[in-house]
């Protein structure tokens, strides 16, 4: 087996937190391999060497290699890896928790499973966008109004930047046939997809687990995506498109990482998950290991727990 000179596997309390890393980095026609704690790339320019735990995301296009060393370390360091078809039209996202607490996945699946709970989540995520309150609401109303503030925001991002709109139309087997607008929509929630994606893997969550969004392997991952959408890809789109952009998916995705960087948004993505999931008196949560005594009560691990006490 080869041996790497690399720094050992880190422990998880040594590699820095999900909102401290780099939003993501694209990368096609090139090959990956590992290089002590680094990834190697190698592409028709020439080699780079990137550390592993300064990335959130590996958004993989096209023409990429990657060899299984590289894809250990990758795991080691909590790394997501997104796979994606022509101009990131199509993609599949896998990854490893940063963190070895189970509170905020066993708070999504209790949340998710509970019918009322379930609501309140859910209508929590609307009014993330809202002004108005909207704890009376149904959800018929609620998915009404978004439906109608989505259909305003891209009619008046069209007048603003002056560009012509007709409707959000993709085909995932032909980027191509897309208009402008539509191409750098396309990328740019691409991008976040795997943003929220990665994110929702570093904290330990099932990204099938939705509110909003349901049936679906990556539903928590469209329903945490759509919080951003009017902020970050749609005024970005539509400015892009006004100028012409040659490459636009590839300026897209630029402009984006920048934006994304500027604004801090992997660590608001972790900020609106627990405000979403969890009570103000369980987000000081440790990292501790418990087990289930069968009633609303935890034992501590590490423990021999006998019929009349523990030894």
């Amino acid at each position: 087996m080869t041996k790497f000179n690399g720094a050992k596997r880190p422990e998880l309390c040594q590699l820095p937190q999900v909102k401290d890393r780099m939003t993501f980095l694209y990368l096609e026609r090139c090959q990956l391999s590992r290089k002590d704690s680094a990834v190697k790339i190698i592409d028709a320019d020439g080699i780079y060497l990137m550390p592993a735990a300064q990335i959130s995301v590996l958004i993989l296009g096209p023409g990429t290699s990657i060899t299984h060393e590289a894809i250990l370390l990758i795991g080691d360091t909590g790394v997501s890896i997104i796979w994606v078809g022509e101009q990131g039209v199509r993609f599949y996202a896998s990854g490893s928790p940063l963190t070895r607490r189970s509170i905020l996945s066993e708070k999504q699946a209790k949340l998710f499973s509970n019918q009322r709970d379930h609501l309140k989540v859910a209508k929590m995520m609307y009014q993330k966008r809202f002004d108005d309150d909207v704890s009376k609401m149904t959800m018929q109303q609620l998915r009404s109004i978004e439906g109608n503030r989505r259909k305003k925001l891209y009619k008046d991002n069209a007048d603003r930047f002056q560009v012509k709109w007709t409707r959000r139309n993709y085909n995932v087997e032909d980027f191509q046939s897309g208009d402008l607008v539509n191409q750098a929509l396309s990328a740019g929630n691409v991008c976040l997809y795997g943003l929220a994606h990665s994110v929702i893997a570093a904290l330990g969550l099932s990204p099938g687990l939705g509110f909003i969004h349901v049936g679906h392997d990556k539903s928590f991952v469209y329903d945490l995506a759509d919080l951003y959408k009017a902020e970050f890809t749609i005024p970005l789109a539509f400015k892009l498109a006004s100028l012409n952009t040659p490459e636009i998916a590839s300026e897209m995705r630029k402009q984006l990482r920048d934006k994304f960087h500027k604004s801090k948004l992997l660590k608001r993505m972790v900020n609106d998950i627990q405000d979403l999931l969890l009570d103000k008196s369980e987000e000081d949560f440790r990292d501790d290991v418990y087990l289930w005594n069968g009633i609303d009560e935890a034992l501590n691990a590490g423990i021999l727990y006998t019929g009349g006490g523990f030894a």
